[in-house]
């Protein structure tokens, strides 16, 4: 069975001079039908159609077909026939050509558009001019009556024009702001995934130095760097498959459940973290698990960077509505030789936080250490 979609959107991929041509081809059968009359200026009598009417009307109404492809041609060739069926008297129906050969040039014409304007207003001179002659029995202020109509024709085409324009603009800065808001949000998880990893990776690597005189103990911490390099590898791969719009939507996101693997790494790094988790997860937390876990990730990241060794406290607490995360150190460590941070971190989980309608709060205690405070919403967005 044919489905009923399959016309309009073939005819929507058809040229657009096939899908004005009909309207073209309505005026002329509508102009060979009794009782149909179209635009008429003065009171000449009406002349029967004869091979100059035929002429006429193909001059109004063929160039329809090409009135958004060449809008300035098709007015003047209406213009043309459009003059000839007022002085001739012939009074048909393809009149109404004209109007939308005006509305037309305002919506469609990009160039010489005031040029255009000038043009038409002169060539109506002579037209009013020699129907004032023929006696028309039209007085001036109905010619003046209808070329105001005609402008406003032409005005009203301006105005879709400038809608059109204003619509095409508007969906630009929403392409480019989704653009833009997607390489911010690749950017920070990027940072999120390299930081954490390649910091973990470092801190390893430095605790290995002192090893040599303990084999054993040597072997656990390059078989840790190890392991930490290929996560980092999967999880960067994980976010490169984003970028694919081939890969399919499951397991996009990290879970809270892939917390506890966080924080044994972070231990097998030499931090001694606590780590508590409370409540059931809703089962729907739209972006809340991925924000929760960036969170925990990013806050563990620092502790292994500015506080190497403090004890750190990592809790999570699943609401109805809602998950918290609290990470804290209590300064007991020692600052790990690394290099600074540019604070890129903290800012992108604000902004992460803040889109979803959370708090989000990070400092110093006045006991010492740091600590990291969020409120994630669940189920906000997806």
């Amino acid at each position: 069975m044919i489905s009923l979609r399959r016309p309009p959107e073939w005819w929507h991929r058809a040229d657009v001079t096939i899908r004005d041509l009909p309207i073209g081809l309505l005026c002329i059968a509508a102009s060979f039908l009794p009782g149909f009359y179209g635009t008429q200026i003065g009171n000449l009598p009406h002349r029967p159609l004869d091979a100059l009417a035929f002429v006429a009307i193909a001059l109004e109404c063929f160039p329809l077909a090409v009135r958004r492809r060449w809008p300035a041609v098709c007015l003047a060739l209406v213009s043309v026939g459009f003059a000839i069926d007022q002085i001739r008297g012939y009074h048909s129906f393809a009149g109404t050509a004209l109007p939308i050969a005006l509305l037309s040039v305002g919506a469609h014409l990009e160039r010489h558009r005031r040029t255009a304007a000038i043009a038409f207003s002169v060539a109506y001179v002579p037209l009013a001019i020699t129907l004032i002659r023929l006696d028309s029995g039209e007085p001036p202020i109905g010619f003046v009556t209808f070329y105001l109509a005609m402008v406003l024709a032409w005005g009203f085409g301006a105005w879709l024009r400038s809608t059109r324009v204003a619509d095409a603009e508007r969906r630009s800065r929403i392409a480019e702001d989704t653009r833009t808001a997607e390489r911010t949000r690749i950017a920070s998880e990027l940072h999120d995934v390299v930081t954490h990893h390649v910091t973990a990776m470092v801190v390893q690597a430095e605790a290995a130095r002192y090893l040599t005189a303990s084999p054993d103990r040597l072997d656990q911490t390059l078989t840790a760097v190890s392991d930490t390099g290929r996560r980092a590898i999967t999880d960067l791969r994980h976010l490169l498959d984003l970028l694919n719009p081939d890969h399919g939507t499951e397991d996009r996101t990290p879970s809270v459940g892939r917390l506890l693997t966080l924080v044994e790494q972070t231990r097998r790094a030499g931090q001694p973290v606590e780590f508590t988790e409370e409540g059931t997860p809703a089962e729907s937390t739209g972006s809340a698990d991925l924000v929760a876990y960036r969170v925990v990730q990013e806050a563990l990241t620092n502790a292994l960077k500015y506080a190497h060794g403090s004890r750190t406290s990592v809790q999570v607490r699943h609401a109805e509505r809602e998950i918290t995360v609290e990470v804290s150190t209590d300064g007991s460590g020692s600052r790990a030789a690394s290099p600074g941070g540019s604070g890129r971190g903290l800012a992108g989980l604000r902004e992460r936080v803040d889109v979803l309608g959370g708090d989000f709060s990070a400092g110093t205690q006045k006991a010492g250490g740091f600590v990291v405070r969020a409120r994630i919403p669940a189920g906000s967005l997806s």
